[in-house]
């Protein structure tokens, strides 16, 4: 079993940064890929970023490539989405993800997930 809470979401203005963490319970943590996902209002969930066990590869939608970075610290089980030059479309909520095994997190595959925290960008 597996807890995920994010944290690190807020309000900023378009063109600056934030930090997401999810911070995971349980002592395997190293042995899930771990993602994070977002949700604007009425639309799907979509996925945003994904990062290996050692997080030694990591893959990226093509809306935050070169502008999100995802990396992990599995001393202590936590995954970071730092976040720069952000834009009003990238106002969601933004949800980490845990998949077991070595496949990346989808939306309809992944075992668990956080409670979601805010991100709002205004223009």
């Amino acid at each position: 079993q597996v807890q995920l809470v994010e944290s690190g979401g807020g309000l900023v203005q378009a063109g600056g940064s934030l930090r997401l963490s999810c911070a995971a319970s349980g002592r395997t943590f190293s042995s899930y890929v771990m993602g994070w996902f977002r949700q604007a209002p009425g639309k799907e969930r979509e996925f945003v970023a994904a990062i290996s066990w050692t997080g030694s590869s990591t893959y990226y939608a093509d809306s935050v490539k070169g502008r999100f970075t995802i990396s992990r610290d599995n001393a202590k089980n936590t995954v970071y989405l730092q976040m720069n030059s952000l834009k009003p479309e990238d106002t969601a909520v933004y949800y980490c993800a845990a998949r077991y095994g070595s496949r990346w997190p989808e939306v309809h595959e992944s075992d668990y997930w956080g409670q979601g925290t805010q991100v709002t960008v205004s223009s």
